[in-house]
């Protein structure tokens, strides 16, 4: 019985890390299509932005009323198959039962509102950048988070970092240079929005912090709050940016086909959470970023072949450099966390930040 627990234990690990990239690779895929194909999408980035996140907003809502649901049913218990009540078999909880009812209180929504600038900020220059630049390069355009993470963490919460830490940004800013240097089709706008997405995903965990006491510590609410006053900051932004870009493709606005594609790529962006959190749970965090940067590694070389990218041995080599300095500053920073080298409040000021959001993809 033991060895069959451990075979489903393998098996539900093994789906999970899947189901998890098929996801991640799927929304940035998707995202670029969206975002720089001229003939089937409408390449306004801040309009496919705030479509996605209105789309989530009302996943968010679904799922809330699925958890209240859920919570006030009390949860459920395995089928019996002698169709003879077990009272000894417990409740098991639902999957939506962490959903909690959503509600837009407008003084919580203002007290999110901070946190709400700095995430449009992010997930715009995130697709702008997946706008830019190839699919191969990617994660080269965004790997600076955790230099952002490292300065903020010592400018605004005074918290110094191991030469071992350092030694890692070290590794991170050569591996970006030498991508940078042997990328064929640079293109600098691109680049600088992926920089200026990293600068926002780092603001972005500093503010996420503060203000979650505002929503009582769950995330799944302050992913309520936080999408749907993204949605109301886009409509100024998509007016006065994009009002005639968007006007222009009315062919495209009018595709069934374009706006299934919009739909499952809110979708995606939703779900990548959940599977972030599945896979956490069903391996460790330090596992989950291994398998995030090998997730990273094989969606940069399948590029390659998928959008007929020119690879490069600079840039190869850089993609692998980055990852490869990214991955052992997770590895130090989650030793450094575990052995107590850090009094709490600096533990949680320098804890890595989970791949989520990479991923907005990262919203």
């Amino acid at each position: 019985m033991a060895g069959i627990a451990c075979d489903d234990n393998v098996v539900y690990v093994t789906l999970v890390v899947i189901i998890y990239w098929i996801v991640s690779i799927s929304m940035v895929y998707l995202n670029k299509v969206l975002m720089s194909n001229e003939g089937f999408s409408v390449t306004a980035p801040l309009f496919v932005t705030w479509f996605q996140c209105v789309v989530t907003s009302v996943i968010c809502w679904v799922a809330g009323l699925c958890g209240d649901r859920a919570q006030r049913s009390g949860g459920y218990s395995r089928v019996n198959v002698d169709e003879t009540p077990d009272v000894n078999v417990p409740m098991k909880p639902s999957f939506f039962a962490q959903f909690p009812r959503t509600t837009y209180n407008l003084g919580v929504a203002l007290q999110i509102f901070p946190l709400s600038c700095v995430f449009v900020g992010m997930i715009s220059f995130n697709n702008l950048c997946l706008k830019y630049v190839e699919v191969s390069f990617y994660n080269v355009a965004r790997s600076l988070t955790i230099v952002f993470n490292v300065f903020f963490s010592w400018v605004l919460l005074h918290s110094k970092s191991s030469c071992k830490t350092i030694a890692c940004l070290f590794v991170v800013v050569f591996g970006f240079v030498l991508g940078t240097e042997g990328e064929i089709n640079f293109s600098l706008i691109g680049t600088s929005c992926g920089v200026l997405s990293s600068f926002f995903v780092s603001l972005n965990s500093i503010f996420t912090k503060k203000v979650l006491p505002a929503v009582d510590d769950n995330h799944w609410r302050l992913t309520w709050y936080n999408n749907v006053n993204a949605s109301i900051i886009f409509i100024p932004l998509v007016y006065y940016f994009e009002l005639d870009l968007v006007r222009g493709h009315k062919t495209q606005l009018a595709n069934r086909e374009f706006w299934i594609a919009m739909t499952v790529a809110g979708f995606f962006g939703f779900a990548i959470g959940i599977v972030t959190v599945l896979q956490i749970k069903a391996t460790s965090p330090l596992s989950h970023n291994i398998s995030g940067t090998a997730k990273a590694a094989f969606q940069s070389m399948m590029a390659f072949y998928i959008w007929g990218n020119t690879p490069s041995v600079m840039g190869v080599a850089g993609i692998f450099i980055v990852l490869g300095g990214s991955l052992l500053y997770t590895f130090i920073k989650m030793k450094e966390h575990s052995s107590n080298k850090f009094p709490p409040t600096q533990q949680q000021t320098t804890y890595p930040e989970l791949r989520q959001i990479e991923e907005k993809e990262l919203a």
